[in-house]
């Protein structure tokens, strides 16, 4: 799959929108458009890289770092008790974008396994504001 067409290297140089929670030079974290809970963010390279074992050396310890912020953003932002986080690779992997899923978690929010309940914001101002209220935790 070419870079140019790659919907997340697409949100990454802003040719696609995206709610945008944090970002520097090397990657980018913004709003799951189909959350799981409602704060529910991806972390991703700026640059094309299909899956983890494909992430440069360069990049591990700048990926795993801004996974924590997030983690933390979900605590601190949207007053969460923790969070989960995932990576598919290849199977299930919708996006064939290396992505981070930073999910907020609260005990007794109904998350079981693998299994992951959808949900939508009731519209666009529900959705700014959530990530507004994570980009907040990630200062």
């Amino acid at each position: 799959m070419s870079e140019v067409r790659c919907l997340f290297c697409r949100i990454a140089t802003g040719e696609e929108t995206a709610a945008v929670v944090w970002s520097d030079d090397e990657f980018l974290a913004f709003l799951d458009v189909r959350p799981v809970f409602k704060g529910h963010t991806l972390l991703v390279p700026r640059s094309h890289v299909a899956t983890l074992p494909d992430l440069p050396p360069s990049l591990r310890d700048g990926f795993l770092a801004a996974g924590q912020r997030l983690a933390s953003a979900m605590v601190d932002g949207l007053g969460a008790q923790g969070s989960f986080l995932a990576v598919n690779n290849v199977v299930s992997q919708s996006v064939p974008h290396l992505h981070l899923h930073v999910v907020p978690r609260t005990k007794g929010d109904g998350l079981r396994g693998f299994f992951w309940p959808r949900t939508r914001y009731a519209d666009d101002a529900e959705r700014a504001d959530f990530a507004s209220r994570v980009a907040a935790g990630c200062r």
